[in-house]
């Protein structure tokens, strides 16, 4: 990271606001507002609202970053009327930093609060030398899967690939309609875990050059596996929280999901009359070997026009790293989060519902994959130009229009190009 943050110092701006206190003018409550769409933000709010007086928060829903969020963050930041805080994900972070969208909280988020956190959420927020973002969740890979389905099909949760692409093959053979997965064409973010988990690493910087390489062999082992499975027929192709996807898993087309942590609390709040019927197993990795990437995960960030920085890390702080905060949102039932604050893993645990899942301990699956996720792995800055390119093209493979491979070299190139236009050293 420290060779990232060198390369991403050139295109940081830094915007910021002035304030050094969270406290209000007269004794008022200092207000802020907050932009956000995770699950249990709104309880999260609520909560704090009502335990605190020097800060207020005014919470407004958006839609999902990819679902348009990340555009309604950005023009409002052009427009100057942004929120105080915002929800970014960490793959979406250094683009927003590049961009000069946000501004450096280090002086509100200190090393002790930094020491809290689980190294790799950290990493992913220390950019150019600076905090950019306070973390709120790591969220390693997860399969979950239709117990009941995997036992009538005489199936086993597999912990490999090749393990995987054998039970794919059973459960086709034994259900002509049925697939153990979906594959997401809309979400390359998937696909990119998936490459990271294998030992991919698509951005490195070196001094004042970014090194793209998209073609390295363990990105081209997973290209090349997924489109075996596409092209054989043996897992679904649908568009990720679909319709279509629903439905399946509804009616039992579909008997798993490679998701991640968060997704316990997805496929609960989706399924609830398949309660019980769920389990969640570790990813299947290459060699066996307790292996993930991760997939997605939230950071609460700072505008740059913001002049109430301090209240407003003050807030991200109690979601992030208090009992309560976590609390909040988990008792809202629609959360499955594993908190990045590894000391407050029991909290959620304790009061996450894993009745969907007959009990079983999710948390402490969750916190084995945490501790494999790979630490050599750093997103660049134009994430947003990257998979839109690489969307477009997976888009068509299901018509036969292009290959999985051809996506990920669509993606490459647009990088590149991206870089270059903004007048970067490029590599790749």
């Amino acid at each position: 990271m420290a060779a990232t943050a060198t390369a991403l110092a050139v295109l940081t701006a830094c915007g910021g606001g002035e304030d050094t206190s969270a406290k209000g003018a007269g004794g008022k409550p200092v207000t802020i507002t907050f932009w956000g769409w995770a699950k249990g933000s709104k309880e999260v709010v609520d909560a704090f609202n009502a335990s605190h007086t020097n800060i207020r928060v005014t919470f407004e829903e958006i839609p999902s970053g990819n679902a348009g969020g990340y555009a309604k963050i950005s023009n409002a930041v052009k427009a100057g009327n942004a929120p105080d805080l915002v929800s970014i994900e960490y793959p979406s972070l250094p683009e927003f930093v590049s961009a000069g969208s946000l501004q450096d909280i280090g002086a509100h988020f200190t090393e002790d609060d930094r020491k809290k956190l689980l190294p790799q959420a950290v990493d992913l927020t220390t950019l150019g030398g600076r905090t950019w973002a306070v973390p709120f969740d790591a969220t390693p890979q997860v399969f979950y899967y239709r117990k009941d389905l995997f036992a009538k099909y005489g199936v086993q949760a597999p912990k490999t690939w090749d393990e995987f692409r054998a039970a794919a093959e059973k459960v086709k053979k034994a259900d002509a309609k049925a697939r153990i997965a979906t594959f997401f064409p809309d979400d390359p973010t998937t696909f990119e875990a998936m490459a990271w988990q294998a030992g991919a690493q698509w951005f490195k910087a070196e001094d004042d050059t970014w090194k793209v390489d998209t073609t390295d062999p363990a990105t081209t082992k997973v290209t090349a596996y997924w489109q075996g499975l596409l092209d054989a027929g043996l897992v679904h192709n649908n568009a990720s929280f679909s319709p279509e996807w629903t439905g399946s898993l509804k009616n039992g087309g579909t008997i798993g999901y490679l998701g991640a942590s968060w997704g316990a609390g997805v496929l609960k709040g989706t399924l609830p009359e398949q309660s019980g019927k769920w389990a969640a197993a570790p990813m299947p990795s290459w060699d066996g070997k307790p292996a993930s990437g991760m997939l997605g995960g939230s950071t609460f960030a700072v505008t740059k026009g913001s002049e109430k920085a301090a209240a407003a890390v003050e807030f991200a702080k109690w979601m992030a790293t208090t009992e309560e905060g976590v609390k909040a949102r988990i008792a809202s039932g629609t959360s499955s989060a594993f908190p990045a604050a590894t000391a407050l893993r029991p909290v959620a645990q304790k009061v996450f519902d894993t009745g969907f899942y007959g009990g079983q301990d999710l948390y402490a699956l969750f916190e084995q994959a945490g501790t494999s996720i790979r630490t050599d792995w750093a997103w660049g800055p134009t994430t947003g130009t990257t998979n839109t390119a690489i969307k477009d093209r997976f888009g068509k493979v299901k018509g036969g229009g292009t290959t999985l491979a051809e996506g990920v070299k669509a993606g490459h190139d647009a990088t590149v190009a991206q870089l270059t236009k903004r007048g970067l050293k490029v590599e790749g």
